[in-house]
């Protein structure tokens, strides 16, 4: 036998153990197990509802057909969960966490109480990049960006804590367009803000439309909700008629506090992580086993019932983007830091 046909015969040999090894070993390894998305918000919000739908496919696509679960850890805008996933989880690829991206942010501007470093997570990857916008309700008497610049009276917004977007798109909004406005934070999640809202206690607040669009639908229907101003590079198609922040900013420095604290982040938000130090065998598996979830037909049909937007990014990607914001001029830094983590 030749030798080029002889090596080539070891290599594919060589490739086959390999592969078969890999699966065995993921397939003995999750067999029979628990696997926990600890999400960092009540039950009933964007997040949660993304997490419940992905845990009832995510098991089915990785070797051993592992149980999948949610809970909701909830408390300082998912800065409890992110703690929690960091310096208390065992990094056994059994635990992944999905907190509020935002929080990379309060890392960089040094906000106490941060304990984790967002680059040593393992990043698993994210469904779908945040359409971030604001939405008030009828009763408040604001119904477009202009009408709120102008107001008299500050603007009740419900939010969580720095670090969520319900906190942070409405500070940079306040500082970027001198909105009127008044925080009342504390709640624990976005289903928490809308119950306030629809009693009157607030009159609205500013997160994903990609979430309020599916959790906030029969008042958005009714007319009783309505989104006033979206937050991105680009107006989303289904916000034509809303007011884009940026096009609104009157001053460089306006339009940089935009982009840099609520735009480019907002593409991380709703990202999966795994605690420092995972194995880097179990990272692939639950890699590879989250995109193929995202074209699973069974949970791209529920997703559609469920009115949930897609655009998945791998781990890799999201990576990517995370060591990117930690690139910010320290300039940028002081003024995040001013509008994002007031002493």
């Amino acid at each position: 036998m030749p030798k080029k046909i002889v090596h080539l015969t070891s290599l594919l040999s060589a490739i086959f153990i390999i592969f078969f090894a890999y699966r065995a070993a993921g397939q003995d390894y999750y067999q029979g197990k628990t696997i926990r998305i600890i999400v960092g918000f009540s039950a009933g919000g964007g997040f949660d509802t993304y997490s419940r739908v992905i845990a009832r496919h995510f098991g089915r696509h990785i070797p051993g057909n592992p149980t999948v679960i949610v809970e909701n850890m909830t408390g300082a805008g998912s800065l409890i969960a992110a703690n929690h996933l960091y310096g208390r989880a065992k990094p056994d690829g059994l635990t992944i966490g999905n907190f509020h991206g935002g929080l990379l942010l309060q890392q960089i501007v040094g906000r106490k109480g941060i304990e984790f470093d967002a680059r040593k997570f393992e990043w698993v990857g994210l469904p779908v990049s945040d359409t971030s916008a604001c939405a008030l309700t009828k009763a408040s008497g604001v119904t477009n960006l202009d009408q709120w610049i102008a107001a008299k009276q500050p603007v009740k917004i419900g939010t969580e804590a720095p670090g969520a977007s319900t906190s942070d798109i409405a500070r940079v909004l306040r500082a970027a367009l001198n909105l009127p406005m008044q925080l009342v934070e504390g709640y624990k999640g976005t289903a928490d803000i809308r119950l306030a809202a629809d009693s009157g206690e607030i009159a609205g607040g500013c997160w994903a439309w990609e979430s309020i669009r599916t959790t906030w639908q029969k008042s958005l229907e009714a007319g009783n909700v309505k989104v006033v101003v979206q937050v991105v590079a680009r107006k989303h198609p289904e916000l034509k008629d809303v007011g884009n922040a940026i096009d609104y900013a009157k001053t460089e420095e306006s339009r940089s506090l935009i982009d840099a604290g609520v735009q480019k982040p907002a593409t991380v938000y709703r990202a999966y992580s795994l605690p420092p130090g995972t194995a880097r065998e179990q990272v692939k598996i639950l890699r590879n086993a989250f995109m193929a979830t995202m074209k699973d037909p069974e949970f791209l049909a529920e997703a559609k019932k469920a009115k949930l937007d897609l655009d998945p990014m791998p781990g890799e990607e999201v990576e990517k983007v995370v060591a990117g914001l930690f690139k910010i001029s320290p300039g940028q830094t002081a003024k995040l830091k001013e509008v994002l983590a007031p002493k």
